[in-house]
């Protein structure tokens, strides 16, 4: 299939200034997005409790919000969710996660008379010789010295601001009568989330149980902040080796800014259109450093063999012919990609549709910074390395008679 016809050729690099400027705009401009915090980072980066609650009846995401806050929730975020099947779907976003912090936890120890410097309620008898909480912050486990009372424990816990017991008759109970040991469950944010909904809305409306719950702390939201942008950066670093071990040095230099170019403007796309950076958008954004290098290597075989075949002719001009050559298969292949693509962002929810939205921003960035980014470099280092060829050719020849002559 010929959607151009042969032996044409297309002066792309005459607007090439164009595209250039408005590449460096969109890169710096992203990047300055970013810098200023203006992105919107997930619980992912920030840590947080994520709870996605699918209503019984028609609310709006104000009613929600209000509710949410006046459960005693910082600044809860919440994104309705597009679902024919659950059209009253939202996504509940808040800071707080259950776990347990250490200052907390050392109240709660003193409670359950653990630990040195005790009150004087806390008698032989009733003193703990061991006190575990879970890493979700949703269970303590206490070893007692005798058997315990548990009616006392649980008049201990109610005693603690700040920490709310699950709801039943059973709690705390009895784990094991042979090592007096006591489990205690307590509400996690989840739990507390739905329990201020339900003030606030009415149970009529709110759902027993949510569609998902997640939580992640702040430290390990840092800890997967870093390690998504070291895993682009390591990328990128390895796609350069690549680049300069299988065509040229001054191939290199512009892949890798096009692959920077594609995926920091991606995200700061991602950034004006409000959309939420999270672990969905960096896999998104490698897949699209994976998929713009397939792009600038194809563009560059067809260089590098015009090259040896279109011999005499000036590295603009090359690079005009190649793109021609090119522009037909770039075409239908990119087209093909963003049709696929397109059928996710319309009909997919939740991430797979900023998944799939992230994918088609990288495939329009990648098909022209192969063109007006990669390839415009690649030229600039090729005149920098004719030029300095030329000047050390020159030189050679002014001080060749020199030689001669004094060889006479």
């Amino acid at each position: 299939m010929r959607l151009f016809r042969s032996h044409k050729v297309y002066d792309f690099m005459k607007v090439r200034r164009f595209w250039v400027s408005f590449s460096l705009l969109l890169t710096f401009g992203s990047a300055m997005l970013l810098l200023m915090g203006k992105a919107r980072l997930g619980t992912d980066f920030l840590g947080g409790t994520e709870v996605e609650i699918a209503f019984k009846e028609p609310v709006e995401a104000g009613q929600v919000r209000k509710a949410v806050a006046n459960a005693g929730f910082h600044s809860p975020s919440v994104i309705k969710v597009e679902d024919p099947k659950n059209p009253y779907r939202y996504l509940v976003r808040v800071q707080e996660v259950s776990t347990i912090a250490a200052e907390k936890q050392a109240e709660i120890e003193r409670a359950l008379c653990f630990g040195s410097k005790l009150p004087a309620e806390c008698t032989d008898e009733r003193r703990a010789t061991e006190v575990k909480f879970s890493p979700g912050g949703d269970k303590i486990t206490i070893r007692f010295a005798q058997a315990p009372d548990l009616a006392w424990v649980h008049e201990r816990m109610v005693g603690v601001k700040g920490v709310a017991l699950r709801p039943g008759a059973n709690n705390p109970f009895l784990q094991s009568a042979r090592d007096n040991k006591v489990e205690i469950q307590l509400m996690s944010k989840g739990d507390q989330l739905l329990g201020g909904l339900r003030h606030g809305l009415g149970a009529a409306k709110v759902p027993d149980v949510p569609l998902r719950t997640e939580w992640i702390g702040p430290r390990a939201g840092a800890q997967l902040r870093d390690s998504a942008i070291k895993s682009i950066a390591i990328s990128i670093v390895f796609i350069m080796l690549y680049i300069a071990f299988r065509f040229d040095l001054r191939f290199a230099p512009g892949a890798v800014v096009s692959l920077v170019h594609d995926a920091v403007g991606t995200i700061g796309i991602f950034i004006l259109l409000g959309k939420e950076i999270n672990l969905t958008t960096v896999a998104a954004a490698l897949t699209i450093v994976g998929y713009s290098v397939n792009d600038t290597v194809i563009v560059y075989d067809r260089v590098r063999e015009n090259l040896g075949r279109l011999r005499g002719a000036t590295f603009f001009q090359l690079i005009n012919t190649s793109i021609s050559e090119m522009l037909g298969r770039t075409i239908l292949t990119n087209t093909t990609v963003v049709l696929s693509l397109l059928a996710f962002f319309v009909w997919g929810t939740g991430e797979l549709k900023d998944f799939s939205l992230a994918l088609v921003i990288g495939v329009i960035l990648g098909t022209y910074s192969s063109i007006y980014v990669a390839l415009p470099i690649a030229e600039w280092l090729d005149k920098v390395v004719s030029s300095r060829t030329g000047r050390e050719k020159r030189g050679s020849s002014k001080k060749l008679p020199t030689s001669r002559a004094a060889a006479t």
